[in-house]
């Protein structure tokens, strides 16, 4: 079994006892998929260890700010009481999932993403130009409107007309649909290796960035593994891993259903998984091969790639392996649909996903869609 090292997010000079184990407390909360009861009897012995705590401030004393403070909530059933997150602890979650993957950023107050193109926008910016109809009152530029009236008519005969009053020029601000797709089958916790709570840290991320960098964007998770569902970003926490096979086409399909739904016209999809389809619903039943490389499934999994590239969705594949097999497959997919691949490390994950997320943005600004690009293969 691969252990897991915590010792980042201890640092004895760091803040105050709580914030010092609250960083603790909150990694340990993802790896238990948000069981708050294993969560301290890992915090606990933890401290048995390396004496985190002393006679000042102890684990009860935690435990209590925790509840003080509202981050845990305790519930009676039926006699037995259980503690569990609260609404205030996911926020928490996302955050320092943001903060260790996306430390770079900051909070914006726009949430939006310019584009070259100047009109009736959200944004004002230093250039004027003349008043047209339609354009709103708060970008009348009055100084310079005045001075404008002044040099038309003089001081003597004052006078303010239509065509003397100035405005800020604007920027369209682009909005970006992006589902999510996490592979929650069997194989991202197989031979001891935890790939699942990485994978679900960058989903705790990407939402938060977001919903506090770009609130006007939308984001949609679903997890696949033998069928494919919608969760909410306040369940990523809890994300396990089931027993189940690859059905890859199940999430592409549900995706796509989920942009068409979308008004705005950029739209993505992202794919974090470790291996190839091996799984596919024929009328009530599954195929199943987790062997190889099987040539139905495969043909449905690229039939999906291409429609996504007939409707302009582009698809970016973060794949956690490097077996063979498995990169000729993902080469195949990418292919087929004009997208993006990332051959990623766990650790260089969410460094991928940023790059990735931004860098669509960036373009968004320079041609004014996200349908036409192209991105080097990382290797």
């Amino acid at each position: 079994m691969i252990g897991w090292q915590f010792n980042h997010y201890w640092r004895q000079d760091d803040e105050n006892p709580f914030d010092k184990l609250f960083k603790l407390f909150k990694e340990l909360l993802v790896h238990t998929a948000g069981d708050v009861a294993e969560a301290f009897s890992w915090l606990t012995e933890l401290d048995k260890q390396y004496h985190l705590t002393d006679d000042s401030y102890g684990i009860a004393d935690f435990i209590e700010d925790l509840r003080l403070k509202g981050y845990i909530s305790t519930q009676n059933n039926g006699g037995q009481i259980t503690e569990h997150p609260t609404s205030k602890m996911e926020t928490a979650l996302r955050k320092q999932a943001l903060d260790e993957i996306f430390d770079q950023l900051k909070k914006s107050k726009q949430g939006n993403h310019s584009t070259r193109f100047p009109g009736q926008g959200d944004e004002t910016i230093s250039e004027l130009r003349g008043f047209e109809y339609g354009d709103r009152l708060e970008h009348i530029a009055m100084s310079e409107t005045l001075r404008t009236a002044q040099i038309n008519h003089g001081i003597d005969s004052f006078m303010l007309t239509e065509k003397d009053i100035q405005v800020h020029e604007t920027y369209y601000k682009s909005q970006t649909s992006t589902v999510l797709m996490i592979d929650i089958s069997h194989s991202m916790i197989l031979y001891g290796e935890d790939r699942i709570t990485p994978a679900k840290k960058v989903a705790m991320a990407l939402s938060e960035l977001i919903l506090t960098r770009y609130p006007k964007d939308t984001l949609d998770v679903i997890v696949f593994g033998d069928d494919a569902w919608s969760i909410e970003i306040r369940d990523l926490p809890y994300l396990q891993v089931g027993p189940y096979h690859t059905n890859t086409v199940a999430g592409l399909e549900l995706a796509m259903d989920l942009l068409r739904k979308r008004k705005n016209p950029n739209k993505q999809i992202m794919m974090i998984t470790d291996g190839k389809p091996t799984c596919i619903k024929k009328g009530k039943n599954y195929y199943k091969n987790p062997f190889g490389l099987d040539r139905k499934i495969l043909n449905r999994t690229l039939a999906l790639a291409v429609s996504c590239r007939k409707i302009g969705i582009p698809i970016t594949t973060f794949m956690i392996a490097r077996d063979p097999y498995l990169v000729h497959f993902v080469d195949q997919f990418t292919k087929a649909n004009n997208g993006k691949a990332f051959y990623s490390s766990l650790q260089g994950l969410g460094e991928f996903i940023f790059m990735d997320y931004q860098k669509t943005k960036e373009i968004g600004e320079i041609n004014g869609t996200l349908f036409q690009f192209y991105f080097l293969l990382l290797t």
